[in-house]
């Protein structure tokens, strides 16, 4: 039996080559591993051996400490309202008569209601009558003494014609006692009647003195009654002229607080008129700034995207759910587009400081109520001890532990986790 041969002894074996890109893909990957492990695997096994936490630089906000101008300020929300606004009140009882309307221009010293009081007329009427009649009873007085002076000076002439004719007699008795041609009796009888005259005229002189004196107390009795009365025509006429009422002062009027032709009470309110000349802010400020408020502190107010400047003008001494009123007043009165009961922003500036180290305000005042601050150094950040003084509303105050142009840690310090340090990541 013969066998066929076959190709197998022409046969050569050959060794497969590794292709190329099979050897790429698993020095790729070694590649990526190793980044991998650097970045992300390494970092982290030498700070837990080194005992130390490491944070990512983008989840800080770190700011560098500065020294110059600190304003330490508070921002308020104000509302508009003119700095006069008077409200006019019913001179007496009567019915109204409105001549404006509501929001009507006016001017100063222009009558914008009346009030008809009959009552009010016919006291006026009264009361000047009654003046009158004290005026003609002041001259009836006048006249009167007038007509007593007559008499008086009558009667003291009168007295001192007796005494002269008592004083001649007086004169011929003696002559005649001297020469013995007269009787001892009658002597005596010329000398009583010198004497009789003397005192009817003394008692004449003194008579007229005093009613001279009591009639001069009369005239200035009737003339007080007179200037009394005059007094209460004069506040009458007042009242009765105030029954036109006039606006205090140029603007617009308000709401109209009765109705046309409606009675109204005395001192009840009529309107109110809107001076739009000048302008303030009713402010409400939190309790805690209260103390530091006082009149006279700058204000910067924001309007239409524009500053403008103000000033604090009033304080309210009263605490009201933890706030107090103020009132900050525009320092420009040629101000325009302003309504009333308008909300805007405004800041009060109290106070100012120069030369100061300062910081930018951020969350790392509340971790440690600013005790404490992370400082940034060679990528590391360092819990240090810091004092804070004054803050405002954008910066605070540093006044010990750090210097100038340190650089802090100001975001959120709980990420840190209370750590003495943390690296910084990059």
């Amino acid at each position: 039996m013969s066998y066929i041969a076959d190709t197998s002894a022409q046969d050569t074996t050959i060794k497969k080559s590794r292709s190329l890109k099979k050897l790429i893909v698993p020095v790729f990957g070694v590649v990526i591993a190793a980044v991998i492990f650097y970045l992300f695997i390494l970092p982290p096994i030498i700070n837990w051996t080194k005992g130390t936490s490491a944070v990512h630089k983008e989840k800080l906000n770190i700011a560098t400490v500065e020294q110059g101008l600190f304003i330490r300020d508070l921002s308020v929300q104000g509302k508009v309202t003119a700095a006069r606004r008077p409200t006019l009140y019913s001179p007496a009882q009567g019915t109204v008569t409105y001549l404006v309307e509501a929001g009507d221009s006016v001017m100063s010293q222009q009558t914008v209601a009346i009030i008809d009081s009959p009552e009010l007329k016919s006291e006026y009427n009264q009361q000047q009558a009654n003046l009158i009649r004290l005026k003609n009873q002041l001259e009836r007085e006048k006249i009167q003494v007038k007509k007593s002076n007559l008499e008086q000076e009558n009667q003291i002439g009168q007295a001192q014609v007796a005494l002269n004719a008592a004083k001649r007699e007086m004169r011929r008795a003696n002559e005649a006692m001297k020469n013995k041609v007269i009787s001892d009796i009658d002597y005596q009888k010329a000398s009583d009647d010198l004497q009789n005259a003397k005192r009817e005229y003394e008692h004449a002189v003194k008579e007229v003195a005093l009613v001279k004196e009591s009639q001069k107390f009369e005239i200035k009795t009737r003339e007080l009654e007179l200037q009394s009365q005059q007094v209460k025509v004069t506040e009458l006429k007042r009242q009765v002229d105030g029954l036109k009422v006039t606006s205090p002062v140029t603007g617009l009027v308000g709401n109209l607080n009765a109705q046309q032709k409606n009675s109204v009470a005395k001192n009840q309110s009529l309107l109110s008129i809107v001076d739009l000349s000048e302008y303030e802010l009713e402010v409400q400020i939190p309790e805690s700034y209260a103390d530091d408020l006082a009149l006279g502190m700058e204000a910067e107010i924001t309007l239409n995207q524009s500053m403008y400047q103000g000033e604090l003008v009033a304080i309210s001494p009263e605490i009201t759910q933890g706030r107090v009123q103020g009132k900050v007043r525009f320092k420009d009165s040629n101000l325009t587009g302003l309504r009333q009961n308008q909300r805007l922003t405004t800041r009060i500036i109290l106070e100012r400081k120069h030369n100061i180290q300062y910081l930018p305000r951020g969350q790392f005042l509340k971790t440690y109520n600013g005790q404490f601050a992370y400082v940034v150094t060679d990528n590391s950040a360092v819990k240090t001890a810091i004092k804070i003084g004054s803050r405002s509303l954008g910066k605070v105050e540093v006044i010990s532990g750090l210097k100038t142009g340190d650089t802090v840690v100001i975001s959120d310090s709980d990420i840190f986790k209370d750590a003495p340090s943390v690296r910084i990541l990059q």
